[in-house]
């Protein structure tokens, strides 16, 4: 009996202390439409098979076949500044491209916000920042979410479009490599790793190695790229942006660049206001080849 009592007390112990079981993760809607564009909660595909991405989708009125946009956002070293981001939208640039017909995704990538999980796109040091492997890491992100999208009855097969924002624009130079049928075109917006080192303005970690990486990004690119950078933006300024496209063609990567007037305070965020997209709407156009917008009722 008391031997008994001791394998029921083992066997509690070991179901106290057993890890717990985790849900099955589902990918897909999870939630219904609403305003604006039709916005609808999703989770999407992520590197870690046990978390879903949440994401944002918006869509055009009509049932489509659309093509389809991925926003991919910036990010920061720092993590508790991870965890506290809102879920990304840019809204602005959203209804520019609803305008245009695009169904449109806003994927939240590992260690940011409501997803949490593993930063898998982490730089490493200062000084030793790996900028190569975090770009890829963040190519992979956007990579699976777009994949995942591709497979949906209401967006088409091909002619997807990629539009990264900072450490987002820095995945978007690496996934340049990908198929040119399945990603028509890349706009790289401020795109890089590494500045306001230190919360500095115009500080960047290890320059040498964000220049090398980008030769090595440039080497295997197959899509063309758009590069926009905010005249006044302090992370990536202009001259220095300059560099990096010169590394990138000097790999063999093709790439437009072009300087956006100065907006608000800090250009590097131009992208995530109305005043900023509006000051680059023509580039926008001109690198995704876009038609004129559809003039629509709400939905």
């Amino acid at each position: 009996m008391r031997l008994l009592n001791i394998l029921v007390l083992l066997a509690l112990l070991a179901l106290l202390t057993a890890p717990p079981v985790c849900a099955q993760v589902t990918f897909g809607s999870s939630g219904a439409e609403g305003d604006p564009f039709r916005r609808q909660q999703w989770r999407v595909p992520s590197p870690d098979t046990d978390i879903s991405a949440h994401a944002q989708l918006f869509r055009p009125p009509g049932a489509g076949p659309f093509r389809l946009a991925v926003i991919a956002h910036a990010s920061t070293q720092n993590g508790l500044r991870r965890a506290q981001t809102p879920q990304p939208e840019y809204r602005a640039l959203t209804a520019f491209l609803i305008a245009r017909g695009f169904a449109v995704l806003v994927p939240e990538r590992l260690g940011h916000g409501a997803t949490g999980g593993r930063y898998v796109e982490d730089q490493g040091g200062c000084d030793e920042a790996d900028y190569a492997r975090s770009g890829r890491a963040t190519a992979d992100e956007i990579a699976l979410a777009l994949d995942y999208l591709r497979k949906q009855d209401f967006i088409r097969k091909d002619a997807a479009i990629v539009i990264g924002h900072s450490a987002g624009g820095w995945g978007a130079l690496a996934l340049a490599n990908a198929d040119p049928k399945a990603i028509s075109a890349i706009i790289a917006i401020a795109p890089g790793r590494g500045g306001h080192a230190n919360d500095e303005p115009n500080r960047i970690c290890a320059p040498h190695t964000l220049l090398a990486a980008a030769a090595e990004f440039g080497k295997a690119a197959r899509i063309p790229i758009t590069w926009l950078v905010a005249a006044n933006d302090s992370y990536f300024a202009p001259a220095f942006s300059l560099a990096l496209v010169d590394a990138f063609r000097g790999g063999g990567g093709k790439v437009d660049f072009r300087t956006t007037p100065a907006v608000g305070s800090e250009g590097h965020w131009m992208i995530e206001t109305e005043a900023g997209v509006k000051a680059a709407s023509a580039e926008l156009a001109r690198g995704l080849s876009l038609p004129k917008p559809v003039v629509t009722k709400k939905p």
